[in-house]
């Protein structure tokens, strides 16, 4: 039989009970700040063995005038920050009630309450207890316990003649101590919420979670897989924000500290979960082979190519990015550029004088028609922002967009080509928006109208648009985006549209703005934390779509495969062989990869996992609960 002995200060709390008690006894005391430190640092020296345990514990207790009283309000407070990883695995300590300690030299006090609901019995609880006078003030601490005195844990433990292996997870070396003494056989040290370096080399196992300790002890746990084992990787310039979300989620957040090229996937790269990345950085391949464990990419901006979002499918990985965030951002610098382009300001940018008779005679916005192509959400703002200016607005969208304000749809894109003074494009990367507006549509413009391209790099044949302005049919062109590869011809035209003083050329620089990447930031790890939990995909940009209902007391299988007929049938097959009853099934498919989400009770044989696993076509699979 194994026994577990578990340290209650900064293990199964998430704080130092004594420090909690502190601040209750100390509230509006001026030197409330002080002592709390004092307090504070002479814990760290006892936990760290540098202060004999008896020396520490009579130093704080000094320090602190306390009242049963206060010890009840400690209570109230300690049930609320009990560490989460033990919060949510209470049917653990149900099941292996009577194997279960608690350890301390912490006070029973406090302690026996705090534990109670999770099956633990006082007498499991091994700790301290006050003694108090008759009016309840707390005088000291029974001196006869062993637990107020250095080695007291070894000395308790060796006193219950436990028969079995005993197991100790705790974050000080007091709890290692039972170890070095021979009496217990492992130890587990508990990181979630104190680190102690000088610990780390003497634990059997580093336990970041009680997740942690179930998973690789194979115990019957909360979740399938412990978050702290979910590995984060962002792209240097990704906001600290979405760090501390992914952190907050409880999983391993570290940022690249060298571009992401193949040498830096080859260096300890394979255990990656989740990888972050900012608008224009390519999904290259070597993201993906050498990193198999990969589940999710998070683009914090507007998403890739559909070539790398499709390579990243064809390997099971989902792509999430934050198409909407940049909406405002771009929309503001639409604006700008029509504003400088039609005032001629671009020859004077770098000029602080202008011979007199040179100056332009600029245009001016209002009473212009502006027409966009393409009504999402960054067409959609622009026409909030040029109605404000004084703008007339037509937009023209292949799907059915309710208008915003007044604008008006147009229902060809010829319509809103031959009736607008300005064209501004706002359309994503799908083939058939290649080179939409190219010769044939140029001329179905208006004469000295002026074009903007704001998204699809290939939604302009470049060719053709500088011969149009050449021979003077537009006024001028703003492109905020330009192919990273252009071929010879696009880059023979690039070089004519640098050379005209009517044409301003960007490098996609319409949604980049500390606001956007924050708003990104917030918006990516939600979308992401809800995929690896629940396995939801909604605004994946690569996988079937699925808004999927909260799991509760199932088991949620996640087959991920490509799309071939007759997968799903493979799936019941197997089900329905070990007798296994479904409770929910879910199944989408797009053009590549089939996602079937399948929830089925908790009691079942595990070899149906590796069945499923080689069902053929499968590519990732993976359980959740």
């Amino acid at each position: 039989m194994i026994y577990i002995m578990i340290d209650f200060d900064s293990t199964f709390m998430q704080v130092e009970a004594l420090e909690e008690l502190g601040e209750i006894v100390l509230k509006d005391m001026p030197e409330k700040t002080r002592i709390l430190q004092e307090i504070k640092d002479i814990t760290n020296l006892g936990m760290e063995g540098k202060l004999s345990f008896h020396e520490s514990l009579v130093r704080r207790m000094d320090l602190l005038h306390i009242h049963r009283d206060d010890v009840a309000r400690l209570v109230k407070r300690l049930k609320r920050k009990v560490s989460v990883s033990f919060s949510r695995n209470k049917a653990f300590f149900k099941k292996y009630k009577g194997q279960i300690y608690i350890i301390s030299s912490g006070f029973k006090d406090f302690i026996v309450p705090v534990v109670a609901p999770f099956q633990i019995d006082e007498g499991h609880v091994l700790a301290n207890t006050f003694t108090y006078d008759e009016a309840g003030w707390v005088t000291g601490f029974d001196r006869e316990n062993p637990l107020a005195f250095s080695k007291g844990k070894p000395k308790v433990l060796q006193g219950l003649g436990l028969k079995g292996e005993v197991w100790v997870i705790g974050d000080g070396y007091t709890d290692y101590e039972m170890v070095e003494a021979g009496i217990a056989h492992k130890f587990f040290a508990f990181t979630e919420n104190v680190l102690r370096e000088s610990l780390l080399d003497k634990a059997d196992h580093i336990t970041p979670s009680f997740d942690e300790f179930l998973y690789v002890n194979r115990m019957p746990r909360a979740l399938s897989y412990p978050k702290n084992r979910i590995r984060v990787l962002l792209e240097e310039g990704v906001p600290e924000t979405a760090a501390q979300a992914f952190q907050a989620e409880g999983y391993q957040v570290t940022f690249a500290q060298a571009p992401l090229s193949k040498a830096f996937f080859e260096s300890d790269r394979r255990e990656l979960s989740i990888l972050g990345l900012l608008p224009g950085t390519k999904i290259l391949p070597e993201m993906l082979q050498l990193a198999p464990r990969l589940m999710a990419v998070g683009i914090f901006g507007a998403g890739q190519s559909l070539p790398d979002s499709a390579q990243a499918a064809a390997q099971g990985v989902a792509v999430f990015d934050s198409p909407h965030t940049h909406a405002r951002a771009l929309a503001e610098l639409a604006i700008g550029n029509i504003i400088l382009t039609l005032r001629g300001i671009g020859p004077f940018l770098n000029s602080n004088q202008a011979q007199e008779g040179t100056l332009p005679a600029g245009r001016e916005l209002r009473g212009k028609t502006l027409g966009i192509i393409g009504y999402g959400h960054s067409g959609q703002q622009l026409s909030l922002l040029a109605e404000a200016v004084g703008m007339r607005v037509l937009y023209y969208d292949l799907i059915h967009k309710t208008a915003l304000g007044n604008a008006s749809p147009c229902s060809t894109l010829q319509e809103l080509l031959r009736h607008s003074d300005i064209v501004s494009i706002h359309v994503d990367k799908r083939p058939e928006n290649n080179s939409l507006i190219k010769r044939s549509t140029l001329r179905m413009m208006r004469d000295n109208a002026l074009l903007l391209n704001m998204s699809n790099e290939y939604a302009v044949a470049l060719p053709d648009l500088a011969d149009a302005l050449g021979s003077n049919k537009l006024f001028g062109a703003c492109l905020d985006a330009l192919p990273q590869t252009p071929d010879p011809e696009q880059a023979e035209a690039i070089c004519q549209l640098r050379s005209l003083p009517n044409v301003l050329l960007s490098p996609q620089l319409g949604g980049h703005t500390t606001e956007s990447l924050e708003r990104a930031a917030n918006a990516v790890p939600a979308k992401i934390i809800g995929y690896v939990n629940t396995g939801a995909t909604q605004d994946c940009l690569n996988f079937p779509q699925l808004q999927l209902p909260v799991l509760r007391n199932a088991h949620r299988l996640i087959h991920i495969h490509e799309n071939r007929a007759g997968i799903l049938a493979q799936i019941n097959s197997i089900l329905a062989e070990h007798q296994v009853n479904i409770l929910g099934q879910y199944l989408q498919t797009n053009r590549q990869i089939g996602y079937a989400i399948t929830d089925i009770d908790t009691a079942y044989h595990k070899k149906i996992l590796n069945a499923l696993k080689r069902v053929g076509n499968t590519i990732k699979f993976r359980v959740l609960y």
